[in-house]
């Protein structure tokens, strides 16, 4: 596998990373299988960027997350933070390093205790951590509450209180208290009303900057990505099939597996939206337990031919800075496997091109 030379030392640095969960039978609960929840991921992130993991449901994205936050432990590879290896760090080695890599989860329903405050919620990690705070914690607290947009009054107000929004703003909240280097976002407005998504968009927008922020955000939306992303690495069945600058990544995917991701993102313009071609991938995606052999992605590709069933595509740059897992790749001049791209494979669905770019 290939990775692009970074000008900087990374502030993450991932490298084939992966995940399996055993699958057990039988009253001995003897092991028969594993889910490979994530197979071999690499990537870097540098300081102040953003990179945002894209894919269907159950590619291994949130998998990734609570890998990188040391939530779950790794199966294999390594795990790299400001040069220090944290793949297999104990629980209680890892503690001071939580001030540095929090989380956003997804739900802000269910990642609010509501037996508590949003004082006590957002307060919690300067206790856990045993900070001292030169005004006292309720006062660093309504400063941070202010930050993210929410009233300092409400200190003593229980989350059933709150929006869905002004909730996910309290969970963002808590995990700006210590002043971490990298936030991993997952799926941080999927469960919000799209009339608040955008606010919350911009908020960790304008947090990266205000605070120097690096963010890894996962995400299954590919509009929410291109604003806020810099660079987007789009997973399939536990893999990284495409990695690229944002600009490079929707104006000239390169995997067919992005171009249909990108072809339903839904265009509010009709005009635009009839120049646009759908393509609709068939059957479901493989069961991570018994991953298809060679390229994931070939039982559901109008491109597989033969070699796409024997051979693994390598994650190979394909242009400065684009990566791609693929034999036959789109919009590309060479063609790095020397056959040509067959017919739509039985069953696919796709009118003659390539996608169109999207906005």
């Amino acid at each position: 596998m290939t990775t692009e030379p970074l000008l900087t030392e990374p502030l993450l640095s991932v490298r084939g990373l992966e995940k399996h969960f055993p699958v057990t039978a039988g009253l001995l609960k003897r092991q028969v299988g594993a889910v490979r929840a994530v197979d071999g991921v690499s990537f870097d992130v540098v300081k102040g960027e953003t990179l945002g993991l894209v894919g269907e449901s159950g590619c291994g994205k949130t998998t990734t997350g609570r890998l990188i936050t040391r939530l779950i432990e790794p199966t294999g590879g390594k795990i790299a933070f400001e040069g220090e290896d944290v793949t297999h760090m104990s629980q209680g080695r890892m503690r001071p390093l939580r001030r540095d890599i929090q989380m956003i989860f997804q739900d802000p329903y269910s990642s609010l205790n509501p037996r508590h405050t949003v004082g006590a919620i957002v307060g919690a990690p300067f206790r856990i951590q045993g900070i001292k705070t030169e005004h006292g914690v309720k006062k660093a607290v309504q400063e941070i509450l202010e930050l993210v947009g929410l009233n300092p009054e409400h200190y003593n107000r229980y989350p059933h209180e709150f929006s869905g929004g002004q909730r996910q703003r309290i969970g963002i909240a808590r995990t700006l208290a210590l002043k971490p280097k990298l936030i991993i976002a997952d799926e941080p407005v999927s469960a919000l009303d799209v009339s608040i998504q955008a606010q919350v968009v911009n908020l960790l927008e304008d947090l990266q900057n205000e605070l120097d922020l690096t963010y890894v955000v996962i995400a299954h939306d590919l509009s929410v990505v291109r604003h806020i992303s810099d660079r987007v690495a789009v997973m399939y069945l536990g893999k990284i099939v495409e990695m690229a600058d944002r600009k490079d990544l929707y104006e000239t995917p390169m995997h067919p597996y992005t171009n249909a991701l990108l072809s339903a993102v839904p265009i509010p313009d009709p005009k635009r939206r009839t120049d646009r071609e759908r393509i609709r991938l068939q059957g479901d995606v493989p069961s991570p337990l018994n991953p298809p052999p060679a390229c994931r992605f070939h039982t559901r590709c109008w491109k597989a031919q033969e070699i796409c069933r024997t051979v693994e595509p390598p994650l190979t740059a394909l242009a400065p800075g684009h990566q791609v897992a693929c034999h036959f790749p789109e919009n590309f001049a060479g063609n790095p496997s020397g056959n040509a791209p067959s017919a739509p494979a039985d069953g696919q669905e796709k009118e003659p091109g390539t996608a169109s770019p999207v906005s």
